[in-house]
């Protein structure tokens, strides 16, 4: 009986959906609007969405050459019994939690520092903190790698004249040190845009609720816990979800600096998708990476909408 009254449920469910669709008037709606975006959709299909879903369909198969097995999701298990895959994966999420804190937490610090001044010494400093995002990555990765140099780098030099150091440290050839290298140079080439976002959004904080609390005796720290930070989490939650994305897709700076050595400190999972897709031709293991990576994103990024949110009320 129970089985017959849901089924009855489900039945009666459809026929009010079709007795809805039937009462729309499609002749007075107007398809003009869907002109305009037909375009974007169509792009949006056939370069993401459709890659997305083959990606998902070719991880589900063993490529040898010529020759395709189903393996259905053996990849995925063989991956998370992968200490490569797993390193790889901390290795990332480590890059991941360094970076985005000390990028937003400095954009922030020299956007209050500088909102104020005049325009030429804003357009300076903004100017100053966004050349490395717009260089050419092979440029910065040779500019870094002279400053690592363990013999004549500038940095080396720095702590050997100051006595911090005695020795001539590989920065890039050490496992202890390498990934916190690459970390450095990730920051620097992600402040530019936040800087210029914050101080546009600083901008448009009013002053007179500053000075009011001043007035009332807040601290600036309290003015800005409490009036600048509330205003201005919008911008935040757009840097902290696109700058989580940079740093999982990290893979260019690995590749011209470290190749993901020494001993897979640096390996990061978008390098090791390219390491096993083009190197070794396993697109199926390759793939599945893709798809954990995506989720891991995907996952990371939810919970930052849900807590960085601004909640007018």
């Amino acid at each position: 009986m129970g089985r017959g009254y849901t089924l009855y449920l489900f039945k009666r469910e459809v026929e009010l959906m079709f007795a809805s669709i039937k009462k729309i008037n499609w002749k007075k709606i107007d398809y003009s609007a869907y002109a305009f975006i037909a375009p974007v959709m169509l792009f949006f299909i056939t370069f993401v969405l459709y890659p997305m879903i083959k990606g998902v369909y070719l991880s589900l198969f063993k490529f040898r050459g010529r020759n395709i097995t189903f393996v259905g999701l053996k990849n995925y298990i063989n991956l998370f019994s992968d200490d490569i895959f797993i390193k790889s994966t901390v290795n990332t999420v480590l890059i991941t939690l360094i970076a985005v804190p000390i990028v937003v937490a400095f954009s922030i610090f020299v956007a209050i520092n500088i909102y104020e001044k005049n325009a030429f010494i804003r357009s300076f400093f903004r100017g100053i903190f966004y050349i490395p995002a717009i260089s050419s990555v092979v440029s910065v990765t040779v500019v870094w790698n002279w400053i690592y140099h363990p013999k004549y780098g500038i940095l080396n030099y720095i702590l050997n004249s100051t006595h911090i150091t005695n020795s001539h440290v590989d920065w890039l050839g050490n496992p202890r040190t390498a990934i916190f290298a690459i970390i450095a140079i990730l920051i620097t080439t992600s402040v530019g845009q936040p800087i210029i976002l914050y101080v546009a959004a600083l901008g448009n904080v009013p002053k007179d609720l500053i000075e009011a609390s001043k007035i009332d005796g807040a601290t600036d720290a309290n003015a800005f816990r409490h009036i600048i930070w509330p205003l201005i989490k919008p911008t935040t939650l757009y840097i902290v979800v696109v700058t989580t994305i940079n740093s999982f897709q990290i893979f260019a700076l690995i590749q011209l600096l470290t190749a993901g050595g020494p001993n897979y400190s640096t390996s990061t999972i978008m390098y090791l998708v390219y390491q096993i897709a083009i190197v070794q031709s396993r697109f199926g293991v390759s793939t599945a990476m893709g798809v954990v990576l995506a989720v891991i994103i995907g996952i990371i990024s939810i919970l930052q909408f849900k807590f960085l949110s601004y909640d007018a009320d």
